[in-house]
């Protein structure tokens, strides 16, 4: 057997044991729930009235109109950041700075709870941020996304 082709199989198998990555799987499985998620309540935020926000959530009637729109806004957009870019590997970079910036997104939303006394959200606060964090480090640390160069 020749050595480029030993090469190539090396070559096939490393990349078919890529594709099993326990630490990608897990990361897609996050992104992919976290991208629905996010989207779900942002489409929510972003597009029914003040009343029935108030009643879904309790805390809109604790500040604008218009912060809620703009939270509903980036969660949407967020949510499309954890996923495209790292699917179609165009700019994958973006798939962690949208998890960081969700990640921030949830620690201020903790605060803001804390400080209207809504215990109730605080549970989901942390696991949110907790699973936004790791998506992160995921992305920027552990399992980086190759991105794909276009001719």
């Amino acid at each position: 057997m020749s050595v480029s082709t030993e090469t190539a199989r090396e070559h096939t198998r490393l990349e078919r044991s890529r594709l099993v990555d326990p630490w990608r799987l897990s990361l897609w499985v996050v992104q992919l729930l976290l991208a629905a998620t996010f989207a779900d309540d942002g489409l929510v935020k972003a597009t029914q009235p003040i009343a029935v926000l108030t009643e879904a959530f309790t805390w809109p009637s604790h500040t604008t109109l218009g912060l809620v729109r703009v939270i509903g806004f980036i969660e949407l957009v967020a949510a499309l950041g954890l996923v495209l870019p790292t699917a179609t590997r165009i700019v994958p970079g973006v798939t962690p700075i949208a998890a960081s910036f969700l990640t921030l997104l949830m620690g201020l939303a903790f605060v803001f709870h804390v400080m209207c006394g809504h215990w109730q959200m605080l549970p989901s606060d942390v696991a949110l941020a907790l699973l936004t964090a790791f998506v992160a480090w995921g992305r920027f640390a552990k399992a980086p996304v190759d991105p794909r160069f276009l001719d």
